[in-house]
């Protein structure tokens, strides 16, 4: 009964309904109709207080093509060439921005100065310096900009940063993190530098950053000494053929890190062990690691931490002299993530709440991203200074 107790306290959930207010409708637009919209527009069209009424897309066609393969009818929606005319000729409450990387950073500031709530897509951005422009925006503004960190919404992700909130493991000293596949590029856009800017370390890297930040506090990085490697997306015989181009093609056009490693020092004396792969001889980087004073957590590793724990996580810690491991199980969780992560975002800016990813706490995820870059290039540990904003 006592460690069922003292499991209790991790597991419980709230169950109560939240009940939407549908008096004022919120007009909600979509920059950018690739991929990832599609995990976006579903749930703004299910929502009873939102109106979709406008997309935006650099490619001709692609908004009614995006409308027709979800099966949403577009009657009511304007189609616009690009996030400038949208902007321009809509009056919009909020957007989700679903771009490729490098124009990131370009969108969020002209939505945020036109007054739009915006919900940015990861990672942040490129680099440091843009997101502290978009944070800039964001002041000036008054608006909410929140970061598409859905893994925050799943319960046993949140179950990572209650038991380090709980004491179990005394003072955070050090963590390994990462993860990746053994085979998993994605192509697309995703791969070459004028549109992604980043590759494997922005794309699922930011997502085990965010996992064990967000657990211990976010504390301020301080240093970083990074690696970054390109091993296998520039090579045929590790590519593959898609609808656009073949094996080779893509082999050709990559130009950015299809894995990268670091080692980070952070506020308060805690070291992070980082490495992340979208391509490797290998099933997994290692599992995560929170190591602390009183006890240490052993998190299963998945491939890019998009979704929950890779299963069960153990906390080893000595209760009267003797090693104990305590299995924490997977609490059920039937929900969707970016239903969730939607909705949070509209309640932030109905309620007139703080965001539900605030940017200063993504900042030094994208501080983290930046230095890494640098130190890779540079060959050396490279101090991180983060403006005042």
């Amino acid at each position: 009964m006592a460690k069922d107790a003292v499991l209790g306290q991790f597991m419980k959930a709230a169950t109560e309904e939240k009940v939407i207010d549908t008096t004022k409708k919120l007009r909600v637009g979509i920059i950018g109709t690739g991929w990832i919209a599609e995990s976006h527009a579903p749930e703004y069209m299910k929502f009873p207080d939102v109106e979709l009424v406008a997309m935006a897309d650099l490619i001709p066609g692609k908004c009614q093509k995006f409308c027709d393969f979800l099966g949403i009818d577009a009657t009511n929606i304007n189609f616009y060439p690009d996030h400038k005319s949208m902007l321009e000729n809509e009056q919009l409450d909020a957007v989700s921005i679903c771009t490729y990387n490098a124009t990131h950073a370009e969108c969020a500031i002209d939505a945020l100065n036109a007054g739009v709530n915006v919900l940015l897509e990861k990672p942040f951005t490129v680099t440091l310096d843009e997101a502290v422009q978009v944070m800039k925006a964001e002041k000036a503004s008054g608006k909410v900009l929140t970061i598409g960190f859905q893994p925050r919404m799943d319960k046993n992700m949140q179950m990572i940063k209650k038991l380090v909130d709980s004491g179990a493991l005394g003072d955070i000293y050090y963590i390994q993190t990462g993860g990746g596949r053994r085979r998993g590029i994605p192509n697309s856009t995703f791969i070459e530098k004028e549109t992604a800017g980043i590759g494997a370390v922005g794309d699922i890297g930011c997502y085990s950053l965010d996992m064990v930040l967000n657990a211990i506090g976010n504390p301020k990085p301080l240093t970083v000494s990074g690696y970054m490697s390109s091993h296998f997306g520039t090579k045929e015989e590790y590519q593959y053929a898609d609808a656009d181009h073949t094996a080779k093609e893509n082999a050709d056009r990559f130009s950015v890190d299809d894995f990268a490693a670091a080692f980070i020092r952070l506020e308060g004396g805690i070291i992070l062990d980082f490495r992340i792969a979208w391509a490797m001889h290998l099933d997994t980087p290692g599992d995560t690691i929170i190591m602390g004073t009183k006890g240490s957590l052993r998190i299963p590793s998945t491939e890019c931490w998009n979704g929950t724990t890779g299963g069960p996580m153990t906390l080893y810690s000595d209760v009267a002299g003797n090693h104990v491991e305590t299995v924490i199980p997977l609490v059920y969780d039937d929900g969707n993530l970016f239903e969730r992560k939607c909705r949070t975002f509209l309640d932030a800016v109905k309620e007139g709440k703080p965001a539900p990813v605030p940017s200063w706490q993504i900042l030094y995820n994208q501080a983290i991203i930046d230095g890494i870059v640098r130190s890779a290039k540079e060959g050396r540990e490279v101090e991180i200074v983060i403006p005042e904003i």
